[in-house]
């Protein structure tokens, strides 16, 4: 191997492993999920009490924090409203209160008030892509984020959510929420 080749193999192999991170972004689509049952409604699931629990990894899969959440919903109307109480490994608690309707195309929208402007989401079946920026604060330094949220109702009790945050197109971090009704 030449010098010249040598110099640039380091330059190739960050290249490929872009190419692969960014093709594997594309891998989900809500129509596959249009036929799974039960058909998610997050109006219908989380109208009551929901307990969740969750880890999020880092950018190489590294568990960085630990949580849980009490979840208390309520109905209005065609809305529902979130009280999410949220406590972390390290003792930190936070508190988020979403107020999510159906829009009129079909979907949900979603505010609260660490969101920026609306979360839009899209149901199909027994999924729902919630997607919403975020501002973040990551070692002292607030971040921009994009949340690209996944949720699949396993059956009338329990829900799953793999979250993809990113940043500048790339994935950063992810979350995953395990959750269950109680009522």
């Amino acid at each position: 191997m030449n010098s010249l080749s040598r110099r640039f193999r380091p330059r190739r192999s960050a290249l490929l492993a872009l190419t692969l991170l960014l093709g594997g972004c594309g891998g989900l689509r809500l129509d596959d999920y249009a036929e799974a049952s039960p058909a998610f409604d997050p109006r219908v699931f989380f109208d009551g009490h929901v307990r969740a629990w969750g880890i999020v990894q880092d950018w190489r899969g590294r568990v960085v924090r630990r949580f849980d959440v009490d979840i208390r919903g309520r109905r209005e109307g065609d809305a529902v409203i979130l009280d999410e109480d949220f406590v972390y490994a390290d003792g930190e608690r936070d508190q988020r209160t979403w107020h999510i309707a159906p829009n009129d195309a079909g979907g949900f929208d979603g505010r609260a008030d660490d969101i920026i402007g609306t979360a839009r989401g899209e149901t199909r079946g027994n999924a729902m892509r919630w997607r919403y920026a975020m501002d973040l604060v990551v070692d002292g330094r607030q971040w921009r984020v994009a949340f690209d949220d996944w949720l699949w109702q396993l059956d009338g009790d329990r829900l799953m959510n793999r979250s993809f945050i990113r940043k500048f197109g790339l994935t950063v971090a992810e979350v995953t929420i395990f959750m269950a009704r109680v009522d």
